[in-house]
C-alpha cells in the first residue's frame, strides 16, 4: 500500500562567479549584481504554491544547491528559512544543508550561514591541484579550500562535505590519491568523490579534454576505495562516502525514493499524492528571468504511471549501499513486491544480487554494474 515518505526541501539558487567548462547544472554566470532581494521572494511564494503537497508532514531535510548559494548574504538565507520553518514544521533534528565555493565565500561569513539555520556544508574543492582546478575553471586555489574547510570545522557545524572529482583531464594515479589524503586531513566528516564525466551541452564536450584512459580510471577507483575505507570512510552511496553518522539525509532521502519539494529555477520535485494514489514529477521555470517575472512557477507536472515506479524506485534505491527492504518497496510505490520477481531471479542468478526474505542486497558485483543490475528489470 502507498504511504506517505519522509518530506524534504530542495532550493536552487542558479548564479555562480562563472560557469565551469563540465557542469551541466542550471547555473547562469553572475552578470552585476544579484537580485537577491526578489529571488527570496519569489522563492517563498513559489513554495506556498507547493504547500499543498505538505499532507500534514514535518520537513526531514533542507538542501540549498546551486549554482553557488554563498554568494547571497547569510541574512537573504536566513530570511527564506524562517518563512520555510514558519509555513512548514520542521523536524527536531532536521538538516539543513548549502553548498557553497571556496572562491565565493567570505571565511568570516561562515558563522554567519550558521547563525542563518543551516546546520551543514557542502564545499565544492574537487581538487587541490592549482592546475587541476585552473582546468576545471574553478575561482579558489589550492590555500583557500584548506581554509574554508578548517573554518567549517571550528564554527560549529553538525557536519560537512568537501566534494572531490577523479579522472580528471591528465591526472596521475599519485595527484588522484594525494587529493584524497589532503582533503581527509582536514577532518570532513563526510566526502563527495565522483568521477569527472563529459556531459552534453558543456564546454568540455564541444572541447574535449584528454582524460586518464579506462585502465588508470579503474585503478584510481580501486584503490580510492581502499584508501576511503583505511580512512574511515564508509561507502554508503554509489559516490558518497562518510564516517559513521554522518551519512548526508537529505540524499539518503531522494536514493530511498521520499518526497521532495523543489523551488527555484529549474528545481525538480517528486510527491506522492497519497488521497489520489499518484506520484507526480515537478519542474520549476528554468531561466532566472521567465522565473523572476512570473507568478506561476510551475512549468510541468508529470505523474509516475504505475507500470513505471518500480524502475523509478530501482534506478534510485540501487545507488545506495544498504540493503533494500521488501517493505519499502511497497509502501514508496504502492506495488506488491511480486511485480519484481522476474527481475530479482534473474539477478539473482547473474550474481548481481541476493535475497532474504525480508531484503534484497546488492553483491559485491552488483554495486559495480548498476546498469546491468537495473536491465533485469526492463
Amino acid at each position: 500500500m502507498l504511504t506517505l515518505p519522509p518530506l524534504s526541501l530542495y532550493i536552487h539558487i542558479p548564479w555562480c562567479v562563472q560557469k565551469c567548462p563540465y557542469c551541466d547544472f542550471n547555473s547562469h554566470g553572475q552578470n552585476g549584481e544579484l537580485p537577491q532581494q526578489e529571488y527570496v521572494d519569489a522563492l517563498i511564494s513559489d513554495l506556498a504554491h507547493d504547500l499543498q503537497y505538505v499532507q500534514g508532514r514535518k520537513l526531514h531535510s533542507i538542501f540549498i544547491g546551486g549554482g553557488t548559494p554563498s554568494l547571497f548574504h547569510a541574512s537573504q538565507i536566513e530570511r527564506l528559512l524562517t518563512h520555510v520553518s514558519q509555513v512548514i514544521p520542521f523536524k527536531d533534528d532536521i538538516e539543513i544543508t548549502m553548498e557553497a565555493n571556496p572562491g565565493t565565500l567570505e571565511h568570516d561569513d561562515f558563522e554567519a550561514y550558521y547563525r542563518a539555520g543551516v546546520t551543514r556544508l557542502s564545499i565544492g574543492v574537487q581538487s587541490f591541484s592549482s592546475d587541476k582546478l585552473n582546468l576545471l575553471g574553478r575561482i579558489h586555489d589550492e590555500d583557500e579550500a584548506k581554509v574554508a574547510a578548517q573554518k567549517a570545522l571550528s564554527v560549529g557545524y553538525k557536519s560537512f562535505n568537501l566534494d572531490l572529482m577523479h579522472g580528471l583531464p591528465n591526472q596521475s594515479f599519485a595527484e588522484a590519491m594525494a587529493d584524497i589524503d589532503t582533503a581527509a586531513a582536514l577532518s570532513p566528516p563526510h566526502l563527495s568523490w565522483y568521477q569527472l564525466t563529459i556531459e552534453q551541452s558543456t564546454l568540455f564536450h564541444s572541447r574535449p579534454p584528454q582524460l586518464p584512459d579506462d585502465e588508470a580510471l579503474w585503478e584510481i577507483y580501486e584503490q580510492g576505495q581502499k584508501k576511503l575505507a583505511a580512512l574511515g570512510y564508509e561507502q554508503y552511496e554509489i559516490s558518497a562516502y562518510a564516517k559513521p553518522g554522518f551519512q548526508c539525509r537529505h540524499n539518503i532521502n531522494y536514493w530511498q525514493f521520499g518526497d521532495y519539494l523543489g523551488i527555484g529555477c529549474g528545481a525538480h520535485g517528486k510527491i506522492t499524492i497519497l488521497n489520489e494514489d499518484k506520484i507526480v514529477r515537478t519542474v520549476k521555470i528554468k531561466h532566472p528571468k521567465g522565473y523572476l517575472a512570473t507568478k506561476s512557477y510551475n512549468f510541468e507536472t508529470t505523474e509516475v504511471a504505475k507500470e513505471d515506479r518500480a524502475l523509478e524506485y530501482l534506478m534510485n534505491r540501487f545507488r545506495l549501499m544498504s540493503p533494500i527492504p521488501k517493505t519499502e518497496f511497497e509502501q514508496r510505490t504502492g506495488l506488491s513486491r511480486e511485480v519484481l520477481t522476474s527481475g530479482i531471479q534473474s539477478a539473482k542468478e547473474k550474481q548481481l544480487l541476493t535475497e532474504s526474505d525480508e531484503y534484497w542486497e546488492l553483491t559485491s558485483r552488483g554495486k559495480l554494474f548498476v546498469n546491468e543490475l537495473l536491465s533485469q528489470f526492463c
